[in-house]
């Protein structure tokens, strides 16, 4: 049997281990009056509690820090979510990540520097990353912050994140914070926003140049989907590896059967779809679609908000519980397999890799598989093979997080970060 292996490259100064929970940019949207980011030192207890070392969040550097004109949503942000239907039912409500009912306002820079105090005296670290080109702008009741970052050209966007996030790190510094800042990640995703891919030079030029202006830190850039059997194709020079390993699987069938991901399709929703739905669902027509310059700011398509906001999560697991026994055997193999290649990339770079999502895909808010029996397992196997081949920093699951439903199983989550960090 081979050897476990340890994480590599990581500076003396950071833990061995991250357990990371995946804070997003619902850190500052959800936080009126009893949603779960409202009083921010009890949900950092709670995350403290559950065996997190380290939170990722979305930490907007554009608007921080882009002089971009934006210095009065900076300091008094409208949250506005994805907007309301006719009958004033928000858009989003059954959808993760896009729950947000909104009507009320953040100070996000104030709320930024809080954060990071709050961390350093739990003794627990951060991933700053960015939204910003996949969604974050577009939970605004005023559009100024996803038109001034629109308007920057594609392939000036990475050297303006990489202007901002050194401008976001010089403020750290100044704070006395720096040692709080475990990672910092130009992008979520870029392999999925609306941005030049990883290897294309505005984007490798642009992690060169936050490098050089703070060589401390580790910086990189996220991909949704790495090239796992091709990873020596990745470019050189990335400071970590931050990759997400989601193994679709039976959820994928699901999907493509509902064609929820898909936007302006004839027909829909089809046969399958409304077979899943609530009764009294509106209809498509009378469900309505958010503003325009709202679905402009989102990867995420009307349908799927339509789809996922008017599916019986029940009807939804079912499906998935059904039909899963003829993926079960690919899924695991899919997560231990992704795993082993990002990590073996890492230890060939000489950099420590760190798995920020996983483990199976986008469900909606009500659904339980994932969070289910199944799920976790699945989850497991992604956790244990990270830690057995050493890599550095893992997420217990995406939907492990004060905003989705499976925080509320803290002992499996404790128990998932206990054996992460104890390997």
């Amino acid at each position: 049997m081979t050897a476990p292996h340890a994480p590599v490259g990581v500076p003396a100064h950071l833990p061995d281990r991250l357990t990371i929970c995946l804070w997003d940019f619902s850190w500052y949207l959800l936080t009126g009056p009893g949603e779960a980011y409202e009083d921010l030192d009890r949900v950092l207890d709670a995350t403290a509690a559950r065996g997190y070392t380290t939170v990722r969040i979305c930490a907007a550097p554009l608007l921080l820090f882009g002089r971009l004109g934006l210095d009065d949503l900076a300091g008094d942000l409208p949250v506005d979510g994805m907007g309301r239907r006719t009958d004033g039912t928000p858009f989003g409500v059954g959808t993760r990540w896009y729950a947000v009912p909104g009507g009320h306002r953040v100070d996000v820079r104030a709320r930024f520097l809080a954060l990071l105090r709050g961390l350093h005296r739990r003794g627990m670290s951060v991933v700053l990353a960015s939204w910003e080109y996949q969604q974050s702008t577009a939970f605004s009741a005023d559009d100024r912050w996803f038109r001034a970052v629109d308007a920057i050209p594609v392939p000036q966007r990475p050297a303006a994140l990489a202007g901002a996030f050194a401008a976001m790190l010089d403020a750290v510094e100044d704070a006395g914070l720096s040692d709080v800042v475990a990672l910092v990640e130009l992008h979520n995703e870029v392999d999925f926003s609306l941005l030049p891919a990883l290897a294309d030079p505005a984007t490798t030029g642009a992690l060169a140049a936050l490098r050089a202006r703070h060589p401390r830190h580790l910086v990189t850039a996220s991909l949704g989907k790495p090239p796992h059997l091709a990873m020596h194709a990745l470019p050189a020079g990335l400071g970590a590896g931050q990759f997400h390993v989601y193994a679709y699987g039976v959820l994928d069938r699901l999907q493509a059967l509902v064609d929820i991901r898909a936007t302006a399709t004839d027909g829909f929703p089809n046969a399958v779809l409304r077979s899943l739905q609530r009764p009294g669902s509106p209809t498509w027509q009378e469900y309505g679609r958010p503003a325009p310059w709202k679905l402009a700011a989102t990867v995420v398509t009307d349908q799927m908000l339509y789809g996922y906001d008017t599916i019986d999560p029940d009807a939804w697991d079912a499906w998935l519980y059904r039909h899963y026994e003829t993926s079960h055997e690919a899924m695991h193999r899919e997560i231990t397999a992704r795993v082993t290649a990002v990590a073996a990339w890492g230890r060939w770079q000489g950099v420590p890799v760190v798995v920020g999502e996983g483990w199976v895909g986008y469900t909606p808010l009500g659904g339980t598989f994932e969070e289910g029996p199944l799920g976790r397992r699945l989850a497991e196997t992604g956790t244990r093979t990270a830690a057995a081949q050493g890599v550095w920093g893992v997420t217990p699951c995406s939907n492990a997080a004060p905003h989705h439903p499976l925080w509320q199983d803290a002992t499996w989550q404790q128990t998932v970060n206990e054996e992460f960090r104890r390997a």
